[in-house]
């Protein structure tokens, strides 16, 4: 279990060391859109944390300039399966504010795991891709930085939950 947390917070990271590295290599000068619920929030959380690997790791212009390609090119697979996931989240949403249907949700709950296995597949190859992209010293601070989040994340953990209010 413990190493299937470790992958996956490796391949969490280097999702948003991608995301990171392809924002700071575009130059839109439009204004901000609007504030989003949902995936769009999610996106601003992960293009700061690609900035912060960006300079915490101290990635050369040409280290940036690949991964961006590598996200590019990667991107027509990842969205049309990003948008089958949203909507299949929607479908089961109906079954929360409506009438219950254990069968259906059941088999939505499979096509969603079947995305689910696609984006994981998708994700491992495109982290991949960028890891191999590091120098040396940037691998071992990229590991660095996962141990120790690694370490923070056991502590909390194993925090034992506040004891609740006696009335």
């Amino acid at each position: 279990m413990k190493s299937f947390r470790f992958r996956l917070l490796i391949a969490v990271m280097a999702v948003l060391l991608g995301t990171a590295i392809a924002k700071a290599q575009t130059t839109d000068d439009a204004t901000a859109p609007p504030p989003m619920h949902g995936h769009g929030y999610a996106m601003r959380g992960h293009d700061h944390m690609m900035g912060f690997f960006a300079k915490a790791l101290n990635l050369t212009d040409d280290q940036k300039a690949q991964m961006k390609t590598i996200t590019q090119k990667e991107h027509p697979t990842m969205k049309p399966l990003m948008q089958q996931q949203h909507q299949i989240d929607q479908q089961l949403r109906q079954y929360v504010e409506g009438t219950y249907d254990e069968a259906k949700v059941r088999a939505l709950a499979a096509q969603k795991s079947q995305i689910e296995i696609e984006l994981t597949v998708a994700h491992t190859r495109i982290h991949n891709e960028m890891y191999q992209l590091l120098t040396t010293d940037q691998r071992s601070q990229l590991k660095e930085m996962e141990a120790k989040h690694e370490a923070r994340m056991q502590n909390h953990m194993h925090e034992a939950p506040s004891a609740a209010p006696e009335q």
